[in-house]
């Protein structure tokens, strides 16, 4: 595949108009505004920063990265693995749910394009939940994406999403928003950098704010978001 056609396959893959339902959840900060944990763009930019270096990076991004050297392996063993270590790593009912509905929006779709009529969706995992770091994995892989980009556009989805949530919540403007955008785009590329080369002894989720935020969510009492 033509380096063109790779990149606008990555900006397909990482498009907020992508039909899976990314817009609708916060992942938690909705209650951390709620919460007053976050009232403005610093301590929004310290939040999002925490987030992606903790468990972002060196979790769900640096599992994400093993998904696709599997795929490439052909290693279905792994990354059977890989999903049940995901699906059992979420800290509440909301965030569970979340990876699932995402992970089967995304076969959904999959199996609706024809680049997957060359690389179908892995048979092991045709009939289970499947946490949506793994399904982004195959996904990039039915689109030819490489585990770096496949990877970057993962974290900038998740940037962009948490930004849009910020921008409907807080609320925070537009320039505002591109502002924070441009303080933490440098952070994202460490964050790559940080996922792709962490080795499996090294990785980490321990992230009790974030934790306890996400289940404080499923009790608030006004809520747009659905995590």
């Amino acid at each position: 595949m033509n380096g063109g056609l790779v990149l606008l396959q990555l900006l397909r893959l990482a498009s907020p108009g992508l039909p899976i339902g990314a817009y609708s959840y916060s992942q938690g900060l909705e209650s951390a505004l709620d919460l007053g944990l976050v009232t403005d763009a610093e301590s929004a930019r310290c939040w999002l920063y925490d987030v992606l270096h903790g468990p972002l990076s060196c979790f769900e991004a640096a599992l994400l990265a093993q998904a696709c050297r599997a795929l490439v392996a052909g290693d279905e063993a792994r990354l059977v693995a890989i999903n049940q270590r995901l699906l059992a790593s979420r800290d509440s009912r909301e965030l569970r749910q979340e990876t699932e509905q995402m992970g089967y929006s995304l076969r959904q779709l999959l199996a609706t394009l024809p680049e997957s009529q060359s690389r179908p969706w892995p048979s092991i995992l045709a009939d289970a939940p499947v946490a949506v770091p793994v399904a982004w994995a195959v996904a990039a892989r039915t689109l030819g994406l490489a585990e770096d980009p496949a990877v970057s556009g993962y974290l900038w989805g998740w940037l962009e999403n948490q930004i849009m949530v910020l921008l409907k919540a807080m609320p925070m403007g537009q320039t505002a928003g591109q502002q924070l955008l441009s303080a933490l785009l440098p952070e994202l590329a460490v964050a790559v950098k940080t996922a792709c080369e962490l080795t499996d002894d090294e990785l980490s989720n321990f992230a009790p704010g974030l934790a306890w935020v996400a289940m404080k969510h499923e009790t608030q009492y006004s809520r747009l978001f659905r995590s």
